[in-house]
């Protein structure tokens, strides 16, 4: 069983990679890296300043106290192979208290072959994912936006298990009298309850900066982001390789059209001399009376494409 079983972990080590392509080899629930709503994977990631939208809560808790009313959304990602993801959000402000968030995410990779070590098949087994967050953020002061998470964390490969707790920080400011906005948030910062066997593994720690701007006389959301500059490089220019830049084009009341690049994916897809479209996104928002509608495409390169849909709604 333990080789059917380390065999049953690389599969997964390597799906994970190829989802999030930038992995650590020594970091576990590697899942909490991928984009969670289409219009954050449409914008490349580029999300940590984003206001008024419920899904901020798996990006940066402060930007909770920017919602207007309570907010839900719900969505689905169609991975590569057969592995599935989808997260549901809600959210709302509590007179005198603040704001509260709730989201769920999880993801299914699908049935695996128990192989033994003659290569026999004896069977089959799952594996799959879920992070369970509460999130609360407050206005402190004209302007300025504090949030934190908490986050409760399961994995299970066939009949290993294992479990975290982490939390999330950030802040939100925006600049009087301007169109920008900035944001910072550090994100799984925490550890493992239970490991898979013995040996307990880092959490995927991402430190976050990046800023949004509405150009004067622009339709235009422009946001950028700056991920994983807590990761040790060797220069230190290396240490703004990851980042992403993303648009939202208002083209209407009910549609808007957003592109987004992501370098670091870009580089990591790379294949030979070449990488096609990897690291680019699109894709479209609608709102249908008091509903939104996004769909994302993310390109792999030659590896593939990546799906997602969400819908939203005000309360």
């Amino acid at each position: 069983m333990k080789n059917r079983v380390r065999f049953a972990a690389i599969i997964v080590a390597v799906t994970l990679v190829q989802s999030t392509a930038s992995a650590a080899s020594n970091t576990i629930y590697n899942f909490l890296r991928n984009d969670v709503s289409s219009r954050a994977a449409a914008l490349a990631g580029s999300f940590v300043s984003i206001t008024d939208d419920p899904n901020i809560l798996f990006y940066n808790p402060a930007g909770l106290s920017t919602l207007q009313s309570p907010m839900g959304s719900i969505g689905f990602f169609k991975h590569l192979l057969d592995i599935n993801s989808g997260y549901i959000s809600y959210s709302q402000p509590y007179e005198n208290l603040g704001f509260f968030g709730l989201g769920l995410l999880y993801t299914n990779y699908g049935s695996f072959d128990e192989i033994d070590e003659l290569g026999n098949i004896n069977g089959t087994f799952g594996a799959g994912d879920f992070a369970l967050t509460l999130g609360y953020a407050n206005q402190v002061e004209e302007n300025l936006h504090l949030g934190v998470n908490i986050k409760y964390i399961f994995s299970s490969i066939a009949s290993y298990k294992s479990s975290g707790l982490a939390a999330d920080v950030g802040f939100l400011y925006t600049m009087p009298d301007s169109r920008v906005t900035v944001g910072a948030s550090i994100r799984n910062l925490g550890a493992q309850l239970s490991s898979y066997i013995d040996t307990k593994e880092n959490l995927p720690l991402d430190v976050v900066i990046g800023g949004s701007i509405v150009p004067k006389g622009l339709p235009l959301l422009l946001n950028v982001n700056f991920h994983k500059l807590n990761e040790d490089v060797k220069e230190f220019g290396d240490r703004f390789r990851a980042f992403s830049v993303g648009g939202e084009f208002t083209l209407s009341t009910v549609l808007q059209l957003r592109v987004g690049y992501n370098n670091e994916q870009r580089r990591e897809l790379k294949i030979g001399t070449t990488a096609g479209l990897a690291g680019f996104t699109g894709g479209l928002g609608l709102t249908v009376g008091e509903y939104k509608v996004d769909y994302a495409l993310s390109s792999l390169g030659k590896i593939g494409e990546l799906h997602r849909i969400s819908i939203g709604t005000s309360f």
